[in-house]
């Protein structure tokens, strides 16, 4: 059985070799779970006062994350079951389906 240390290792030179492209849609993700995470403390420490602006930020956050998983997939070389999308269709695709979102999610808030 192998120890965290070397999963950890072999994990990190797997990624090393990733595109640039797809650690910049993976910073996306990070940013996007922690903005859920920060929206998620607030709630928790000063309640939900506001409760439909709460529940519109914190689904804003989390379909964000999941168009971008969606994204990262489309985009990554690796994944063949995306191969005849192209890079540009896919973020363009992206594009409209955040400005659904967020139109949503603005309609509701208000």
């Amino acid at each position: 059985m192998a120890s965290i240390g070397q999963i950890t290792k072999a994990y990190l030179d797997e990624y090393k070799k990733s595109p640039v492209r797809v650690k910049v849609v993976d910073a996306f993700l990070i940013y996007a779970l922690a903005t859920a995470a920060v929206q998620f403390a607030y709630m928790m420490l000063v309640g939900t006062f506001p409760f439909n602006a709460f529940l519109a930020g914190f689904l804003s956050s989390v379909g964000f994350f999941a168009l971008t998983v969606c994204l990262r997939l489309q985009v990554d070389p690796t994944i063949k079951d995306f191969s005849g999308i192209s890079p540009e269709r896919a973020f363009a695709d992206y594009v409209l389906a955040n400005l659904v979102l967020h139109l949503v999610v603005w309609n509701y808030m208000g």
